[in-house]
């Protein structure tokens, strides 16, 4: 069976997201759990994010594709749909955090008040059919994304696993508030759902931290150590082989694309040579950085006057 697509991917999370965050709302007013409507807005908030990143991913994917598909907007970003990749990813880990702050500020405000009642029963049938959900999109995201290697894939099966851990979080709370109901430990049912969703609230607001660090990262067109030097050494051996005086290297990671500009200071003087020769050079550089496709954007100069390279 063929991987899906990036877009398929997205789009089938969407989906069932939107329906969980739905289901999760109207238990949560059925339960009075603040924890389950917390759950049911964060998976909206999620699915906003992925339905951005679906539109973003299929720009990119048009952009080097289909170069008729971009129609006008092709003609404002001539450079590409690159950078909005970073722009949706440090959104979105910054809007999850927000959320999950909101939710644990919500819950401590709670706890102060003495907590409040919930009807497990609800709880717990929410609980376990979310759950199920959760690890079924989280396997299946994985699974393509070994194929695809997409950061956008792979921020959506980040995100089903952190939505499963929450809800796991919540079905072991819902249970066992159920189990102490008429004992000696009846007085915290109360503080069960607050407690659960402060906790949880913790735990998941530093998970994005990563990825809203790369997004930056990529934003301030940081690029990434390996890629450097790569670039670098290949630069060194193509001089060292052609007899060029130095070169210099200007690179960037946005997203998923690597800009890569390379200029190559030739000695003054040099006889001519025909248009082919230099587009061989560029194609033997090219080769050895490896990594062509529609995600690579590659410019290669030659020139005598080292300004031109500054």
């Amino acid at each position: 069976m063929p991987s899906p697509s990036e877009t398929t991917v997205l789009r089938l999370s969407i989906l069932v997201t939107v329906g969980v965050a739905l289901f999760g709302i109207v238990f949560g007013v059925l339960s009075g759990s603040f924890s389950i409507t917390f759950d049911g807005i964060y998976a909206l908030a999620d699915a906003s994010m992925s339905l951005l990143a679906l539109t973003v991913a299929r720009l990119i994917a048009d952009y080097g594709s289909r170069p008729e598909a971009s129609g006008r907007l092709r003609a404002r970003f001539s450079t590409g749909f690159w950078h909005l990749e970073p722009i949706v990813l440090g959104l979105n880990g910054t809007l999850l955090m927000a959320v999950s702050i909101y939710g644990f500020v919500n819950a401590v405000i709670s706890l102060l008040r003495g907590g409040h009642e919930l009807k497990f029963d609800f709880a717990i049938v929410y609980a376990i059919i979310t759950l199920a959900a959760c690890i079924a999109m989280a396997v299946y995201a994985t699974r393509a994304n070994r194929t695809l290697r997409s950061d956008f894939v792979a921020l959506d099966a980040k995100a089903w696993i952190m939505s499963g851990g929450i809800t796991s979080a919540l079905l072991i709370a819902f249970v066992l508030g159920a189990a102490v109901k008429d004992t000696q430990f009846d007085w915290i049912r109360p503080y069960v759902d607050p407690a659960v969703l402060a906790l949880v609230s913790l735990v998941i607001i530093p998970l994005p931290v990563r990825t809203v660090r790369q997004a930056l990262a990529d934003m301030l067109l940081i690029a990434p150590r390996d890629m450097t030097d790569q670039v670098h050494a290949v630069a060194q051996a193509a001089v060292e082989r052609h007899g060029f005086l130095s070169f210099r290297v200007y690179l960037a990671k946005v997203g998923r694309a690597r800009q890569i500009e390379l200029y190559f200071i030739v000695p003054r003087g040099l006889p001519p040579r025909p248009i082919e020769y230099w587009d061989g050079l560029r194609d033997e550089i090219g080769d050895a950085i490896g990594g062509e496709g529609p995600d690579r954007w590659l410019t290669i100069a030659f020139t005598a006057d080292p300004e031109w390279a500054e």
